[in-house]
């Protein structure tokens, strides 16, 4: 088990490198840090101040290579990429180009609010698209499973953006039960009830649509025959046998998902006005606040890669036949 966790480490990390190489390579070639400094300085800032925050953010360095400097490892050192690189390995992620706050209080500051909004979308949005896809897998060719795969295409193709704009428009402007948008730490329950539920009901859609193709897989199986034919009553059934044969599929969504709680939702916590790291990322990429965004791509990069290993390892727990080697 330590020998996998090792090797499926190891493998990672190039894939870890690669993302923040990728990322830097997007965004030094949309914008320079000329325009970053003008972003935050403003358009009708002066030349010496723009050159002033260039050097202290240290990005009048060369990017890759220096060709200046006298030894080989200066002129790798003394650049940008290696600066941003070394920064990252370290979690020294310093300060925002844009407001000049610590990027780790910015982001302990909107893990909160993320976790409120994203833990009761997730389980919500499981449990209902469970317990439907299991009845329709029940009910398999009668028209509850019809109306199961209908309902389930016809969530999927309405684009999330809508869901929020109807909803606020609905629940908000017409009914008037919720806020339109906003965020109190002493209320928050009132201003996420609104995007807790529009989040839950565009989730439900997709999963019911694969938790139930998951059901009907299993609900053919030798094992379902034989329970039924001792007589077995049919919620035993649901819960007890087939819910547990399809539970691999079942953590291997659910796993992947985990990440996401952390780094929210980044349209609900943007026209919601949730002060998230979803929220957080947004306003980076508007402000050209490139410490922000590397600091925030590189947290999810390892959240991924943690579920991802968190994942393999859950399926020992589920299935003892599973072995890692």
């Amino acid at each position: 088990m330590s020998a996998y966790i090792f090797r499926k480490t190891l493998v990672t990390l190039p894939v870890l490198f690669g993302t923040q190489l990728l990322l830097f390579l997007i965004f030094f070639t949309v914008s320079s840090p000329t325009d970053i400094a003008r972003r935050v300085k403003g358009p009708k800032a002066k030349e010496e101040v723009l050159q002033r925050w260039i050097a202290e953010k240290g990005y009048d360095k060369p990017v890759f290579y220096n060709s200046q400097a006298t030894s080989l490892k200066t002129k790798v050192q003394d650049t940008i990429f290696f600066s941003y690189i070394s920064k990252l390995c370290t979690f020294s992620f310093g300060k925002s180009d844009y407001d000049d706050q610590p990027i780790w209080w910015k982001l302990k500051d909107g893990v909160g609010p993320s976790l409120f909004l994203t833990i009761p979308i997730i389980f919500a949005s499981l449990l209902i698209s469970i317990f439907i896809s299991m009845l329709a897998a029940m009910f398999r060719d009668t028209y509850i499973d019809r109306s199961t795969v209908i309902f389930s295409v016809t969530a999927m193709s309405v684009v999330y953006f809508l869901y929020i704009v109807a909803g606020q428009f609905l629940f908000s402007v017409q009914f008037k039960w919720f806020p339109v948008s906003g965020w109190s730490d002493e209320y928050k329950l009132y201003f996420a009830a609104l995007p807790i539920l529009i989040g839950c009901i565009a989730n439900i859609g997709e999963s019911t649509r694969f938790y139930r193709t998951i059901m009907l897989n299993e609900i053919h199986a030798d094992y379902i025959r034989t329970a039924r034919a001792e007589g077995l009553g049919d919620l035993t059934i649901l819960f007890k046998h087939l819910l547990r044969n399809a539970m691999i599929p079942i953590l291997t969504r659910v796993i992947m998902l985990l990440p996401y709680m952390f780094t929210g939702s980044l349209l609900l916590e943007s026209f919601f006005g949730i002060p998230g790291l979803g929220r957080l990322t947004v306003d980076a990429i508007n402000f050209n606040d490139f410490s922000t965004i590397s600091a925030v791509v590189y947290l999810s990069a390892i959240l991924y890669i943690a579920a991802n290993l968190i994942n393999d390892l859950s399926y020992t727990v589920v299935d003892p036949r599973v072995r890692l080697s």
